[in-house]
């Protein structure tokens, strides 16, 4: 299959593992950090860490939309789904994220709350068109990957005048927390970047430029295929040893430049920045984040409901022992935390790390790591 298979071939694999071998210098240590989730977990499925040189190591970051959704915004979601007449739309890694002592919205499900699982933001449009009698509010979650389609809905109810559909608006924005991290100090000490490959469709690659050249950190844009991550290392690994410092694209099948003007546009139209928003792990960042523009308040859940009162949760720890917001900066690996494979599974999970699909803590309980392997 095009774009899947050339991306898997072990004879260029190992060309690109031996140019690694021969380039990296044995006298330093290298620390990319791997922003996005879907990374992550490509990483740990095709057993990357284990062909990578010993001095490489790879850093978790905080690009998992449900990782890092704290538990003001998911305390409020509930709220909602147990308003009467209310169903919630949301995607399905939402349901089990643990919110104020450890309610969830499949909890709210089970207790009777109208919570309904959706593959997408058009899905959820459709349950209100379904249901004009009752209020239907979308949980919308997610990098700047999932945010068009949200603006797209909300611009489509209102050509279709739906009165009965609501956003719930969740979207954060990716370079924000790479400034986060890098402010974080010398504890996390990186040396460079694997840039998000759907973000990057979006945004481009030159949104990028301010924060690579203001922190003198490298980033180059990669896929989710092997081929892809090993090559944007080998990337990385030529400009560290070269003191360069630049943004680079890997991914030039789906990212360019200016990224998608369409998508961003429509995104302006609808969304307008927030002053501040709560991450569960980075707490509060300022212009982090987006929220529906006045002009599109009869679709707002917030503009419907006083959800200020949330607000004082904002940045509020995870479970004790739990380590996700340490992991979500790359302070600490899943394997550091003690709940890991013990009391926290995917089963039973105790922070969000281990619900999302893209959380770090299900890539290193699903491939093994820290659970029997190294």
């Amino acid at each position: 299959m095009k774009y899947i298979e050339e991306f898997r071939r072990n004879d260029a694999g190992k060309a690109i593992l031996k140019n690694l071998a021969a380039e990296t210098d044995p006298g330093r240590t290298y620390r990319f950090m791997e922003f996005c989730g879907g990374h992550t977990h490509a990483i740990y499925r095709y057993g990357l860490l284990d062909l990578l040189p010993g001095n490489i190591e790879m850093v978790h970051g905080p690009g998992c939309p449900v990782c890092v959704l704290p538990k003001s915004r998911l305390d409020a979601a509930i709220f909602l789904a147990k308003e009467p007449g209310v169903i919630l739309c949301t995607y399905g890694d939402m349901i089990r994220v643990p919110a104020t002592s450890r309610d969830t919205l499949y909890k709210a499900k089970a207790a009777g709350a109208d919570v309904a699982m959706v593959y997408s933001a058009l899905d959820s449009l459709a349950v209100a068109r379904e249901n004009p009698d009752r209020t239907v509010v979308f949980f919308a979650v997610g990098f700047e990957t999932t945010t068009p389609p949200t603006a797209s809905v909300i611009r489509r109810a209102r050509d279709e005048g739906l009165r009965n559909f609501l956003v719930f608006s969740n979207h954060v924005l990716t370079t924000p927390a790479l400034k986060i991290i890098l402010d974080t100090g010398p504890s996390v000490a990186l040396n460079g970047f694997i840039g998000p490959g759907h973000v990057s469709t979006v945004i481009g690659s030159d949104a990028y430029l301010p924060v690579v050249k203001e922190y003198r950190r490298p980033l180059v844009i990669a896929g989710f295929e092997p081929l892809d991550i090993l090559q944007a290392v080998l990337m990385l690994v030529r400009q560290v040893n070269g003191n360069r410092f630049d943004v680079e694209n890997e991914y030039t099948r789906s990212a360019t430049r200016e990224g998608n003007v369409k998508a961003r546009a429509l995104m302006d139209e609808v969304l307008e920045m927030r002053d501040t928003f709560g991450w569960r792990g980075l707490g509060l960042i300022p212009r982090s984040a987006l929220k529906i523009r006045p002009t599109y308040a009869a679709f707002d859940a917030e503009a419907r409901w006083d959800l200020a009162v949330f607000d004082h949760r904002e940045c509020e720890d995870d479970e004790k022992g739990c380590a996700c917001g340490e992991i979500l900066q790359g302070r600490k690996k899943p394997k550091d935390c003690p709940l890991f494979a013990r009391v926290c599974t995917p089963e039973n999970p105790v922070g969000a790390c281990m619900v999302s699909s893209e959380g770090a803590c299900a890539a290193y309980y699903l491939y093994g790591y820290g659970v029997g392997r190294k």
